[in-house]
């Protein structure tokens, strides 16, 4: 395979640095959501807390650092879904017109701008992730130096796969509308649910039957797994909620964020197959 995704890399990377203010928001928003809402949420959910008798030998962590790798998924989230709207811009204009006229195959676009999705999630991820340490996150609690490495490069192994899965699906999108608006509507309904049917903000174990089932099919559910595990451990308390992980489970996530990222893949591919361009 030739190398001219990575023009379309560089071209999403230089687009990310090059809007200042864009690249502002996109940083600080969501060490914003994790300083305001996290920490006015979690002193009344740590004394919510105090109500359930702790398990002996298992490890009890506060709303904060439960709440931060919700945070750091949703950032990922956020960023590749809107991701996308960049390549809208490029048909309206056409810039996509040359780029589909170009000896450039088309998944080389969709690779390229994968990879730019993947990069600016990481990028802001690991903000997030330091940001939290500052305000007092405990994760990587008893870990070793090594051990601590290693789950950093689990969690952006997650974090990678996910992001490339709503960003193809971005891409896919913006392939088949017309309007800066529709697509906008569009992700704007996407986010809520995805968010709030996950285990990102508070355990499932409470939601009804019905809304269970829609967390077990939510790729977020299965990132936040795996963030957790990586960054928590594979048992612990939170608000009274008793998590355990086995490997199987954490496999599993793994598996189900690539099969999601494969059928978004084919849905992109697809819809830059029969994309009409002017």
């Amino acid at each position: 395979m030739g190398k001219e995704f990575l023009t379309i890399y560089w071209r999403e990377m230089i687009r990310f640095t090059r809007f200042k203010g864009q690249l502002f928001a996109a940083l600080v928003q969501p060490a914003l959501w994790l300083l305001l809402f996290g920490v006015a949420m979690s002193s009344n959910f740590d004394a919510a807390s105090g109500a359930f008798s702790p398990l002996p030998g298992v490890v009890s962590i506060d709303y904060l650092t439960f709440m931060a790798a919700g945070v750091m998924a949703m950032t990922a989230l956020f960023t590749c879904l809107f991701g996308g709207m960049g390549l809208l811009f490029d048909k309206n204009w056409g810039i996509m017109k040359e780029m589909l006229a170009s000896p450039m195959r088309n998944h080389h676009i969709q690779i390229g701008v994968g990879l730019g999705g993947i990069t600016k999630a990481l990028i802001q991820v690991g903000l997030i992730m330091v940001f939290g340490l500052v305000l007092g996150v405990t994760f990587f609690s008893g870990f070793s130096a090594i051990e601590t490495v290693m789950a950093v490069l689990g969690i952006f192994a997650f974090i990678a796969v996910f992001s490339a899965g709503f960003i193809f699906l971005s891409a896919g999108l913006a392939m088949r509308v017309e309007s800066m608006e529709s697509i906008q509507a569009m992700m704007t309904l996407l986010t809520l649910p995805l968010m709030f049917s996950s285990n990102a903000l508070y355990s499932t174990s409470a939601f009804p039957g019905w809304l269970q089932a829609v967390s077990t099919v939510n790729p977020l559910t299965y990132l936040v797994n795996g963030i957790r595990y990586f960054a928590l451990g594979d048992d612990f308390t939170a608000m009274g909620t008793h998590y355990e992980y086995t490997g199987g489970d954490i496999i599993l996530s793994f598996i189900v964020l690539l099969a999601f990222t494969g059928l978004t893949f084919v849905f992109a591919w697809r819809a830059f197959k029969t994309a009409k361009v002017t």
